[in-house]
């Protein structure tokens, strides 16, 4: 999957991260030059400078062959302009944006065209599996000199973990819960928590695969 990501900030950053790491061409976008700078050679993606609010330089990022494009930055406004130029100038097929003024929230619709809309408190496995349509078991990030994967799923109504204790979820050898986000915070993973519908689950492990996380918890 070709990315644009407007907005190389510390979600921004991350989001491409997650991206690259799973395999997709990613392009990150910032205005600020010292903060491309500060990024080269630190992230696996293209880095380029700039105002993607101007369409020559989406064009330049690669908006024409774009599959996914992703307005993070700080200002909704911004975040509104990027939104609209992809989809009505360079028809991106899916347009994530974050807004960060809940006020503003009512803006981020097809109108401006946002596909996704998405509240700036939002963790980053939710924005993900948002804007890219993904399952509910994404590896975030594979830690590849240690040998270990960082695996988060999410629990919905349809789990059959749903209601469960953590402690009676047979978790594959070698894997134990780093936390349990529930309504946007981490909390302990305690054997005795019952797990609930939109509660997002951090594992790593050393061998697990995605599949059978995700055959554990769903």
């Amino acid at each position: 999957m070709n990315v644009i990501i407007a907005g190389a900030g510390r979600l921004g950053t991350q989001i491409a991260q997650v991206l690259a790491a799973a395999h997709n061409e990613v392009t990150l976008i910032d205005a600020d030059d010292d903060r491309v700078a500060e990024l080269e050679g630190r992230v696996p993606v293209r880095l380029i400078a700039g105002d993607a609010c101007e369409p020559t330089l989406l064009e330049h990022a690669g908006a024409l062959t774009a599959d996914l494009l992703i307005a993070t930055t700080g200002d909704d406004e911004d975040n509104l302009v990027i939104s609209l130029l992809a989809k009505r100038q360079f028809s991106v097929p899916r347009v994530a944006a974050r807004f960060n003024d809940a006020d503003n929230a009512w803006l981020f619709d097809g109108r401006w065209g946002v596909d996704v809309a998405v509240p700036a408190a939002t963790p980053l496995i939710s924005l993900i599996e948002e804007a890219t349509g993904a399952t509910d078991t994404v590896a975030l990030l594979r830690l590849s000199k240690a040998g270990v994967d960082v695996i988060e799923t999410a629990i919905t109504p349809q789990s059959r973990t749903a209601g469960r204790a953590l402690g009676d979820v047979p978790l594959p050898e070698g894997t134990v819960v780093a936390t349990i986000v529930r309504d946007g915070q981490p909390t302990v993973p305690d054997p005795a928590v019952r797990l609930r519908p939109g509660d997002e689950i951090l594992l790593v492990s050393h061998n697990a695969t995605e599949h059978e996380i995700h055959a554990a918890f769903q």
